[in-house]
C-alpha cells in the first residue's frame, strides 16, 4: 500500500506536466482570435448560409427577370421586356396589362382584405374568451389550433372533398335541409376564390388566436385592475387598455397576414390549379416558369412579389422602430 501511494504521488505530477505540454502544443496549432472578433466568428456561419440561400438566389432572380430563358438554353438578355409585357407598357401598350396580372392582383387583394379582418377579429375574440379561466379551455384551444398541424396541401385536399358537389359535406347538408340545386363551389367563377380563402381562414384563425393569447399573457394585471378601479366597463377596458397594449402583436399579425396572402400558392394549386378565376400571383409565377418554361417571365412575377413583400416589411420595421423609440 505504501509503495502504491508513493508511486501515485510520483506519477501524478508527471501526468500533469505532460497535460500542460499538450495544452501548449494544442494552443500553438489552433488559430488565435482577438476577443472582439469572436462574436463575428459565430455570426459568420448563419450569415454565409443566408447569403447562399437568400441573397444570391434573389440577385439571380432579378437578373433572370431581365432575360428570356427556357431553363435549358443560355439566358438571352432582353432588358425590361418581361415587365413591359406584364404591365402592358412599351410595345405592349396596345394590348394592355396581362389579364392574368389583373385577376391575380384582384384575388390577392381579396385574400388580404379577408385575412386582415376575419381571422384577426375571430382570433382576438377567441383569445379574449380563452384568456379567462373557463372549464375545458385547454381543449378548446387545442381544437382551434390543431389545423396549423396540417400542411396546406393536406388542407386543400380535405376542403376539396368538403366542397365536392355530389358527395361533399356542405352540399350533402344543403340537400338534407331542402336545397334542390346546391352550388358547385370550386367550379363557379364567382365562388371559387372565396371558397379557397375560406379554407385558408379556417387554418389562420388558430394561429392569430395563439399570438393574441401570448400578447394577453404579457399585459400587466395591475393596469387592468387600475382601470376597473377607475370605473371602466368591459368595453372601455378593452378599447382603452387591452387593445392598445396589443398593438405590437397586431402589427406582427398584419405583416404575417399580408405576406401569407401573397404567398397563397398551395391551396390554389391543389384545389383548382388556378382555373375558374382563382389565379394568384404566386401560382401565376409557377405556371409561367414551370409549365410554360418562361423562366424569365416567371422571375419578373417573382420580383413583383418580392417588391410587395419588401414594402410590407418596410412598413413593419418603420412601425417597430417608432414604437421602440416611443417606449
Amino acid at each position: 500500500m505504501i509503495g502504491l501511494a508513493s508511486q501515485t504521488l510520483i506519477t501524478r505530477p508527471a501526468i500533469y506536466s505532460r497535460w500542460q505540454n499538450n495544452q501548449k502544443t494544442l494552443g500553438s496549432v489552433l488559430p488565435k482570435f482577438p476577443p472582439k472578433a469572436v462574436p463575428y466568428f459565430f455570426l459568420a456561419v448563419p450569415l454565409i448560409l443566408y447569403l447562399i440561400w437568400i441573397i444570391i438566389p434573389t440577385l439571380i432572380t432579378f437578373y433572370l427577370s431581365l432575360t428570356n430563358w427556357d431553363g435549358v438554353s443560355p439566358p438571352e438578355f432582353v432588358g425590361f421586356y418581361n415587365y413591359e409585357r406584364m404591365f402592358g407598357l412599351g410595345q405592349f401598350a396596345d394590348n394592355g396589362p396581362s389579364p392574368y396580372l389583373t385577376t391575380s392582383i384582384v384575388n390577392n387583394i381579396r385574400w388580404v382584405a379577408v385575412f386582415l379582418t376575419v381571422p384577426t377579429t375571430a382570433g382576438l375574440g377567441l383569445a379574449m374568451l380563452f384568456n379567462s379561466e373557463m372549464r375545458g379551455g385547454r381543449w378548446y384551444k387545442v381544437s382551434f389550433y390543431s389545423p396549423l398541424v396540417l400542411s396546406f396541401p393536406v388542407i386543400g385536399l380535405v376542403w376539396s372533398w368538403i366542397y365536392n358537389p355530389r358527395l361533399g359535406l356542405i352540399n350533402s347538408t344543403l340537400r338534407g335541409i331542402g336545397v334542390v340545386d346546391p352550388p358547385g363551389w370550386l367550379a363557379d367563377t364567382e365562388l371559387a376564390i372565396w371558397a379557397i380563402i375560406a379554407a385558408a381562414v379556417w387554418r389562420q384563425v388558430g394561429y392569430v388566436m395563439i399570438l393574441y393569447l401570448a400578447g394577453l399573457k404579457n399585459i400587466d394585471p395591475s393596469m387592468i385592475d387600475a382601470a376597473l378601479v377607475d370605473g371602466a366597463n368591459r368595453w372601455q377596458l378593452f378599447r382603452r387598455v387591452i387593445f392598445p397594449l396589443l398593438a405590437p402583436v397586431t402589427t406582427i399579425i398584419f405583416v404575417i397576414s399580408v405576406i401569407d396572402s401573397f404567398r397563397s400558392f398551395d391551396l390554389v394549386r391543389v384545389m383548382t390549379l388556378g382555373n375558374t378565376g382563382t389565379q394568384v400571383l404566386a401560382h401565376w409565377m409557377y405556371t409561367e416558369a414551370f409549365n410554360n418554361y418562361e423562366m424569365g417571365y416567371g422571375a419578373a412575377i417573382a420580383v413583383v412579389l418580392f417588391t410587395i413583400s419588401l414594402v410590407v416589411i418596410g412598413f413593419y420595421l418603420q412601425r417597430a422602430v417608432r414604437d421602440e423609440l416611443e417606449y
